[in-house]
């Protein structure tokens, strides 16, 4: 998606560059004049400081400030306790230095939104008679006699009928009005939900700063420059800032710089930390120096806005424009203008997917429609031509009807002053060809999705799901495997230690501290308080009896709250050794699986302290504590021993195990901290703990229902295979006597990987769909399998994968599965980026909830569809047929606009506000290829079509004699409405009023009130579009051509319209397999399309149709295309405020940009490099190098 064009305005808003120090302060920027108020440096000068890197970055501290404490004094903070928090000092770092948000572009205006409904090419079409006829109606032939035009004008008309012939044209264009407000109305609503969501997920996003030496957590758009910031493991960097204490600290810079590898960052080698980069590996603290739109993201920012601007210019002069930043902005503007946005198709909302990258292509791929789009779009292209063909066929049988009994059977000659009567007639005929056609297409149905899925996604954050992509809601529905982590979401995430093997002796429980020796409790206390990270701690529950509060790391709260069932305090050994005196830090990644802190001794000497996965760390030991505290040789044999008298025991109970160590180190000469290999290696046992992590008591029912829905559940999990095994049991995810696989990380890329190390689909066939827990695994692994099981073509249909996940190293599986989970929690702001809903209570029984709410969104859409198509047949057939046998549609245009806006409309709202049933997890997912229209649909859509045309072709043909009435058929021009066509009127609504309630159920079920009092949306409009029909009918009169209606006419009426409900019950008795003739329609793609090469034939065809489409039926399509750009929409038009989102845009802009030129990366160096010259030189907003 182009988020640059989220930039239009900015270049005139607030931040525009300040090169010369021209401007004074402003809200957004901060003041740029020199001046920096009370403080020692200004805006410019920490600008200038941020675009160095390494070396000449130090060298430029060095130079200005004597060092980072300097710096840190000038911006009046403290490098231990940071800011005083003091509201005034907040105030006045803002008003100096900017705050940390970038202004968000303005929403489009009601009226904008009116003008863009405006646009759909029927409704002009339909407007543009209705002048026509509007025009024509105050023509009278010259002459009194108007006999010589035939019965053109009609005979039947009183006097002051003449003057009113032009009610008809001004009913058409106040109908179309009134369809122009309601879409404009629908989608301002659509827009002002899509804010709300999005600022939601932006007050999610906290940061973790020191203020009066407390650690707290703000929003991330308070933070103001001189903040001290404690950065850590998967951290998204909201500001830039120098690092002045860091641990093993790596960060991802790629969004940046465009290059993959991970930078490492020292306070003495490279401290320069920066916007919107991820932090991959270790912790540290930097103090903050540039925010909002002075930081490196927002400089770009401006950049991208600025390059917009000038790129209108460049276009309307008709040039080509180029450069990185313009392919992106080339997808917005191909459509022109305002719609631009609009038409964009789906992509998700963070660009750069993963899995482009490995490909290297040089164009990005459009993201794969979602299930639901794709059987839609087909259905649209059908609906579309069919549309057409009737309609135009319908004004062709008019006019050579009107034309050869005028002028050939009636053999009148073509006179000139009835010219201006027989074009009226033909207008006539097309207005009613376009009534028709407006009537085939089913406008209302882009507007059911969009309600659809808007109303679920406000419910499911009542259930916990914070849906970040609109479509994810009804992918979810489709699921058919689940790939869970197990801490925190299969468990509850709270550790406890329960058994240890400490001295020789494996404990049962925790034991008395008077057992151990003394040596060996003070060595355990020492690194389980030191070899943690110092944001992990055990707080004072919130009420009186309540569970201790566990701050930080899950596993080590765990260890710590073992040291405080040891009677001992880790607190004060962390005051004696504070975070700065840590000599070096080996912080814990998914490689080493274990952490390493090295301190130094008051003799010179070192000791290390380690902790880890317990057969990893095992490996590294040499030697073990025995009973008396004292080190004892640790052979290969006894480690064997040990894994089998006390380590798979212990898994076997579903503990995760974990190993304490340590190792000391001579002083001199000083090991080489950087070869980690020798240093943690020879190292001597303290302990094995089992840590107990509870499975969610409400888990095994929520994995008992997805199988019963047909969902297969898998275990992914780094924990040991007996472990994962033992939890997978007690949650039901493996049974006794299944035919399953357990497999580690190991085993697995062994089995599926041929004898030169490559991957094969055959081979990953074969395990996965037996598979069930993944143990011991790396991300790599998670995303080699969600790969495998989606490319896997074993299974006729496709497999729809869910994953949840809470590392920054999930993010390539979460953004390879069809659904990511990312844990609202636990998870890490780079996980939550990839992600497609946040789970914000990390439980699993929210997962479920989703893909019940997913199969709602599924059924409300066919539900919707089998009642608008219902509408769509007789419509069309009524207006078709009667127009050809009697020159006349037995429903007027006003009328059908009537039915086809209010009634799609309104029961686009009452159907797809159905909340989901405990039901919906009865059945298997629809899958893939399976049609949007199942055989049941077809047969109550044709069932009730012929229902409804017997009755309306009764009426229309014998009507007048059953009601003893005047015949309404083949009435002249203008004509007063007749009674006869007045009750046709009445009882094809009352029919459609009926029928709504049998479109509630579309499985075949008989009880169609079954729970409708649950749902008072529904009631109220059923009630209310009965209310207006009387209204309509008893004093609608000549704009919607009725006539009153007497009671006993009424009740006639009512009554065919309940035979809805009892043909309903006929229809549902017929058994479906009996009728071979259905046909099911909409199919989902074919599976052959879903190859790679295909799929952009695919895409042709779909654009085939709509080109012809656009002929006649735009406004369907942008209906589509509306509903699959409302993330886009959400994307752009939000922000409400939060710099965090800007960050979030950023990287998926210059992601994006990586993926369109993954061969020049300079141009990317070029755009950070291009904030050196302050302003872009005109012409050179795209980011090609500056000399």
């Amino acid at each position: 998606m182009s988020t640059t064009a989220t930039m239009g305005e900015m270049a005139n808003s607030a931040v525009e560059f300040y090169p010369k120090g021209t401007r004074s302060g402003s809200r957004g920027g901060g003041r740029a004049d020199g001046a920096a108020g009370e403080f020692a440096v200004t805006v410019k000068e920490l600008r200038e400081l941020m675009e160095l890197r390494g070396t000449d970055a130090l060298q430029k501290i060095q130079d200005s400030y004597g060092d980072t404490e300097g710096l840190c004094q000038r911006l009046q903070s403290s490098v231990t306790d940071g800011l005083s928090g003091d509201p005034a000092d907040l105030e006045r770092r803002s008003q100096t230095y900017g705050q940390n948000f970038i202004p968000p572009k303005k929403p489009k205006t009601f009226l904008e939104l009116v003008w863009e409904a405006l646009q759909d090419v029927t409704l002009i079409i339909l407007e543009a008679a209705a002048i026509i006829s509007l025009g024509l109606s105050f023509y009278q032939p010259p002459g009194k006699d108007t006999e010589s035009c035939g019965n053109v004008s009609g005979g039947g008309e009183d006097e002051d009928e003449g003057d009113t012939g032009w009610i008809e044209g001004a009913a058409i264009l106040m109908s179309v009005v009134c369809v122009v407000l309601v879409t404009a109305f629908n989608d301002w609503s659509k827009e002002k939900q899509f804010r709300g969501l999005q600022s939601r997920i932006e007050q999610e996003q906290r940061f973790t700063v020191v203020r009066k030496g407390n650690v707290i957590q703000i929003p991330v758009a308070d933070m103001v420059v001189g903040d001290l910031a404690q950065v850590k493991y998967g951290d998204l960097l909201p500001t830039d800032g120098i690092l002045i204490q860091g641990n093993d600290l790596k960060i991802d810079e790629s969004s940046l710089t465009g290059e993959s590898d991970h930078v490492r960052k020292s306070a003495d080698k490279d401290p320069m930390l920066l916007s919107g980069t991820h932090v991959m590996e270790g912790s540290g603290r930097m103090l903050v120096t540039a925010v909002g739109v002075n930081s490196q993201t927002g400089i770009i920012f401006t950049l991208l806005g600025a390059g917009e601007m000038e790129e209108d210019g460049k276009e309307k002069k008709g040039k080509q424009p180029d450069g990185a930043v313009e392919n992106n902005q080339n997808k917005a503007k191909k459509h022109g203008g305002g719609v631009a946005m609009e038409m964009q198709p789906l992509k998700s909302a963070e660009g750069g997917e993963m899995e482009d990258r490995e490909k290297k292509k040089t164009n990005v791929p459009k993201k794969e429609k979602s299930v639901l789009q794709g059987k839609l779009t087909k259905l649209a292209v059908q609906i579309g031509k069919a549309g057409l063909v009737m309609s135009a066929i319908t004004v062709i049988i008019l006019v050579l009807f009107f034309v050869i009994n005028t002028f050939v059977v009636e053999g009148q000659t073509w006179l000139a002053e009835c010219t201006p009567v027989y074009i009226q007639y033909f207008v006539k005929f097309f207005i009613i060809g376009v009534t028709v056609l407006v009537v085939a297409v089913p406008e209302g149905l882009p507007l059911a999705v969009t309600i659809s899925l808007a109303y679920s996604v406000k419910k499911m954050m009542k259930d916990n799901n914070l849906v970040r992509h609109l479509d994810a809601c009804e992918t979810m529905g489709n699921a058919t495997a689940i790939c869970s982590d197990k801490t925190g979401t299969l468990t509850t995430n709270r550790m406890t230690v329960v058994q240890t093997y400490l001295g020789d002796v494996h404990h049962r429980v925790i034991p008395d501290p008077g057992q151990i020796n003394p040596r060996t409790v003070d060595l355990l206390v020492n690194a389980i308080a030191i070899n943690s990270a110092y944001t992990s701690k055990i707080l004072p529950p919130d009420v009186e009896g309540g569970l201790a509060k566990q701050v930080g790391n899950k596993t080590e709260c765990g260890l710590l709250g073992f040291v405080l069932d040891l009677q001992q305090d880790y607190a004060r050994v962390r005051e004696q050794i504070p975070e700065e005196r840590l000599y070096k830090v080996y912080t814990f990644n998914s490689v080493r699986k274990s952490m390493s802190t090295v301190i130094k001794l008051p003799d010179g000497s070192f000791r290390l302290y380690s902790k880890g996965a317990s057969e990893i760390v095992l490996k590294k030991c040499s030697s073990v504590l025995d009973a008396n505290g004292e080190p004892r040789s640790f052979r290969p044999r006894d480690r064997d021993e040990m894994v089998k008298q006390v380590i798979e025991p212990m898994a076997c109970e579903g503990l995760r195990t974990i190993c304490i160590a340590y190792r000391d180190l001579p002083g001199n000469p000083e090991p080489d901290w950087e070869s980690e290999a020798d240093i943690v290696t020879d190292l001597t046992c303290i302990t094995v703990v089992g840590i107990e992590d509870p499975v969610r008591p409400e888990v095994p029912e929520a994995i008992r229902k997805c199988q019963r829905a047909g969902i297969t559940v898998r275990m992914v999990t780094g924990d040991n295979i007996n472990t994962a095994r033992a939890i997978a049991a007690k949650c039901g995810i493996i049974q006794p006597g299944d035919d399953f696989i357990c497999l580690e990380g190991k085993d697995f890329n062994r089995r599926i990987r041929n004898e030169k190390g490559e991957i094969e689909q055959e081979r990953i066939d074969k395990i996965w769909p037996k598979l069930r827990v993944l143990a011991r695994s790396s991300p790599t692994d998670k995303h080699t399998l969600v790969k495998g099981i989606i490319d896997s073509t074993v299974i006729e249909q496709r497999q729809v994968v869910a994953v949840t996940g809470d590392g920054t190293n999930d993010g390539p599986a979460l953004k390879k599965a069809d659904v990511g989970f990312a844990m609202g929690i636990a998870g890490t702001d780079v996980a939550k980026e990839a992600s497609d809903i946040i789970l914000t209570d990390d439980n699993f029984t929210s997962i479920v909830k989703a893909v019940m709410w997913g199969r709602n969104v599924y059924d409300s859409i066919s539900k919707f569809l089998q009642f608008q198509l219902t509408v769509n047949v007789v419509a069309v057939i009524v207006a078709f047929t009667g127009a050809c046998i009697t020159q006349d549609s037995p429903l007027k245009a006003v009328q059908m606009l009537w039915v086809n806006l209010i009634m799609d409309t309104f029961a686009s709202l009452a159907l797809a506000t159905e909340p989901p049933t405990e039901a919906l997890l009865l059945r298997k997912p629809y899958g893939r290829n399976n049609p949007l229209i199942s055989l049941t649909m077809m047969k109550n859509i044709l069932g009730h079509g012929v229902y409804q045309l017997v009755i309306i072709f009764t009426l229309l043909f014998i009507g007048e004699r059953m009601f003893n009435i005047d015949c309404g058929r083949n009435a002249p021009l203008h004509s007063p409405p007749s009674e006869h066509y007045t009750i046709i009127f009445n009882t094809f609504v009352l029919m459609q009023l009926f029928n709504e309630i049998n479109a509630r159920k579309i499985h075949g079920e008989r009880n169609v009130f079954d729970g409708i009092f649950g749902n008072p949306i529904f009631c109220s409009i059923v009630l209310g579009t009965f209310a207006v029909q009387i209204v309509i009918v008893q004093w609608g009169g000549k704009p919607f051509s009725c006539a009153p209606l007497n009671i006993e006419q009424w009740l006639w009426c009512l009554f065919v319209g309940v035979g809805e409900l009892l043909w309903g019950q006929v229809i549902a008795t017929v058994p479906t397999e009996r009728l071979p003739c259905l046909k099911e329609a909409g199919l989902g793609l074919e599976p052959s399309e879903e190859e790679g090469e295909e799929l952009a034939e695919d895409e042709e065809e779909i654009d085939c149709a709509e080109r012809e489409l656009r002929r006649g039926q735009i406004l369907w399509f942008r209906g589509l295309n509306r509903i699959q750009t409302q993330m886009e929409v959400v994307s752009t038009f939000k922000r409400s405020g939060s710099f965090q989102g800007a960050v979030r845009r950023r990287s998926s802009v210059l992601s994006q940009l990586h993926d369109v030129n993954t061969i020049s990366t300079p141009s990317h160096v070029a755009l950070s490099t291009a904030t050196a010259n302050t302003s872009p030189a005109p012409g050179n907003a795209s980011g090609e190098s500056i000399p």
